[in-house]
């Protein structure tokens, strides 16, 4: 089969096109003809930091985590699957899990669901690692009806997906964004736009709270931000963060009483840890896409697989609005 993989790890253009052979199905899991993968900030960093990341797969590695595609072949022991359904999902990329960036994969179907029905092929690529992202941080944020929802980074990835969903929960739901596109395309999404460049935390938690704080800040952005979300959260308030990898002082959030939930979704995928709540997520959001509730917003810019490079270079240099998708 075609792909791109990497004999080293490094810059975009350490992508080779490859003909490599097509993997066998094995017990509790189907062969997928991919259709489409999308490109997420963990696959940048794994092609550009190698084994600093204990995730990262040994060489050559075929890379790529997200996709969407149809079932070419079910293995022993699989329920629920039969060939030609129209499948997505995150199952590969890291580790010792080949990933999404070739004509096939073997995909664990503890990882996988069927395809939401109104979405296209790209569409549902775009979906799996933000959108299971995103309603893992809620939910275990306890959203809940009437709540103030706050969203930091409401336009990437993991946030135009966050911001849906809490709307979904019935939350009112605001979000912070850096630009005139940014703020338009929140504000498209039902959430209120706020310009963290031009409003301080404490302007805009008096402006939508009248100072009492958010019940729920989703942090996307995390690291030094979530100093701000401590300061924009309620009195035991809930923040979740999704980039927690940093030394922050505590004090505010201790005063404040308020519950941290870091959301690392690649666990079950690392250390094959409870897999299955990923197919129950991935069913979750198939539903309320088609109920209407949530759609994935893709970049313009369309990429083939020989191109997969470009689509890095566009992903890190911030440049694309929506999930980046390379057509497979």
């Amino acid at each position: 089969m075609k792909a791109m993989i990497i004999k080293n790890y490094g810059r975009s253009d350490v992508f080779e096109a490859a003909q490599i052979d097509t993997p066998e199905v094995k017990p509790g899991h189907v062969l997928v003809k991919i259709a489409a993968t999308s490109i997420n900030t963990v696959d940048t960093m794994i092609r550009e930091m190698g084994k600093e990341l204990p995730l990262s797969p040994d060489l050559p590695a075929l890379l790529g985590m997200d996709f969407a595609g149809t079932v070419e072949e079910v293995g022993d022991g699989v329920s629920g699957y039969t060939v030609g359904d129209e499948v997505y999902g995150c199952a590969g990329g890291l580790g010792d899990l080949p990933g999404t960036l070739a004509e096939y994969m073997v995909a664990d179907v503890n990882l996988i669901a069927h395809k939401p029905k109104k979405l296209t092929m790209r569409e549902a690529a775009a979906l799996p690692l933000v959108g299971i992202t995103a309603y893992e941080g809620l939910v275990r944020a306890g959203v809940s009806k009437g709540q103030k929802v706050l969203v930091h980074g409401g336009s990437g990835g993991v946030g135009h997906v966050a911001l849906q969903l809490a709307r979904h929960f019935g939350a009112q739901v605001y979000s912070t964004g850096g630009g005139d596109k940014q703020l338009e395309l929140i504000e498209k999404l039902g959430a209120t736009g706020i310009n963290y460049k031009t409003e301080t935390v404490a302007a805009y938690v008096e402006k939508h709270t009248g100072g009492s704080g958010f019940d729920v800040v989703f942090d996307s952005v995390g690291g030094a931000n979530l100093t701000n979300s401590f300061e924009a959260a309620a009195l035991n308030g809930q923040v979740a963060s999704t980039v927690a990898m940093v030394e922050l002082d505590l004090s505010l959030a201790h005063f404040k009483g308020l519950s941290l939930h870091v959301v690392f979704m690649l666990i079950p995928m690392i250390h094959n840890y409870k897999r299955e709540e990923h197919a129950k997520i991935l069913r979750k959001l198939a539903d309320i896409v088609d109920a209407g509730d949530l759609q994935p917003v893709l970049d313009d810019q369309r990429f083939s697989l020989e191109e997969v490079g470009k689509a890095h270079d566009r992903l890190s240099g911030g440049q694309a609005l929506g999930k980046i998708v390379v057509e497979v």
